[in-house]
């Protein structure tokens, strides 16, 4: 077999490049470890920036984002008892962010994919990459398969096979975080139409959404909390008591424990292989970045390779360099909103204060709130 571009990794940073690498000609082998039902239905982000929204558009798969995302143009900061709302459209020149999910995501790319006819292939084994040659090899439907190509993206995670074939050149700069977030799912209408990040004493908490029917609810636990030790009433109890408010209530179907850590590994190519989205760095889920910067990181990647197929190679090697612009950029974003509304173990009186000052500069203060808000519905694609 032969592609020009054999892309590891079918989650949205894999389908996005292929399908921005088809608008522009370019042949692409799209290879996927789960079944697709699997990929369809696994729950991740739920945030959508701007730019990811305008990219949706560019390549014609955001007629049903637009119909069935929730469009928000601000967000809460709660704190001492009492909201702060941020105007995030107010303060960008319009921009804002929609609430849809990344598996709806995946749907709209699988089947932009499968209507144009281009190889997907899921349930794929024993992948391996060579990224000198380059090629790929891997196992699909017990035939063994060697897929020669021009490039290699690496899309395939922080557990996939492409990081681990570079990672003598790799230097990964590593953050965990002593805290967790049990988040559940639940069926009732959200708190707010806006989603309220919340500071308190006993912790953070998160009020988000699926849909108007479907609420999603976080809170801040130690990381190793086992979810199934809280009841639902518990849950219900602790969220109305961060919150300072009584939440809506409903049936609880789904309920787990995230992690929290930063990771970002340079460079993020080496040879012919190019890491893209979590092969390269996870955020915590705080600043709702990781999906997005997966897309900024492909846009970019697409581009350069359209150059390259031009003759102009320029872009192809400095993709690590413009990416991690953006990634670190995201990374301290991700970190300054988590260090401010999350409470540490060992913080003292002191700590609390300083938390409760960059609140209140941050609800007060015009250009805080602007720097804020420009951040989080997404700063422009570097292509």
């Amino acid at each position: 077999m032969r592609t020009q571009v054999a892309i590891v990794g079918g989650g949205p940073a894999g389908l996005m490049l292929a399908r921005l690498l088809e608008l522009r000609g370019i042949e692409s082998v799209v290879l996927e470890a789960r079944d697709r039902e699997y990929v369809q239905q696994r729950v991740r982000a739920g945030v959508l920036e701007q730019p990811t929204m305008d990219l949706m558009d560019e390549v014609g798969v955001g007629e049903r984002m637009h119909r069935e995302g929730l469009v928000h143009h601000g967000v809460e900061l709660r704190f001492a008892g009492e909201g702060h709302r941020i105007a995030l459209s107010d303060l960008t020149g319009g921009r804002a962010i929609s609430i849809y999910g990344q598996q709806e995501v995946v749907k709209d790319l699988i089947d932009a994919r499968q209507a144009s006819g281009l190889p997907l292939y899921f349930e794929v084994s024993d992948v391996s990459v060579d990224p000198d040659a380059p090629r790929v090899e891997f196992t699909h439907e017990d035939s063994r398969h060697v897929l020669d190509c021009d490039f290699i993206a690496g899309c395939d995670g922080s557990h996939g096979v492409c990081r681990p074939a570079i990672a003598s050149v790799l230097t990964e700069y590593h953050r965990d975080y002593p805290f967790g977030w049990l988040g559940i799912l639940a069926r009732c209408r959200p708190a707010s139409e806006e989603l309220i990040y919340c500071h308190h004493e006993r912790g953070f908490a998160l009020a988000s959404m699926r849909s108007m029917e479907v609420t999603r609810m976080y809170l801040q636990v130690p990381p190793d909390e086992d979810a199934d030790r809280w009841s639902d009433e518990e849950i219900w109890d602790e969220l109305d008591r961060r919150f300072g408010m009584e939440v809506n209530r409903g049936e609880v179907f789904e309920k787990g424990v995230t992690p929290m850590r930063s990771s970002v590994v340079e460079p993020m190519q080496h040879a012919k292989l190019y890491l893209a989205g979590d092969a390269a760095h996870i955020v915590p889920p705080t600043g709702a970045k990781g999906l997005n910067t997966a897309m900024a990181d492909v846009c970019l990647l697409a581009h350069a390779i359209e150059a390259s197929y031009g003759g102009d190679d320029a872009k192809l090697a400095a993709y690590s360099e413009r990416a991690l612009e953006r990634v670190w950029r995201v990374q301290h974003f991700s970190w300054w909103m988590t260090s401010m509304l999350h409470r540490f173990a060992g913080d003292d009186d002191f700590q609390l204060k300083l938390q409760l000052s960059q609140l209140r500069y941050t609800t007060s203060s015009p250009a805080q709130a602007t720097a804020l808000a420009e951040n989080y519905v997404g700063l422009p694609f570097a292509a």
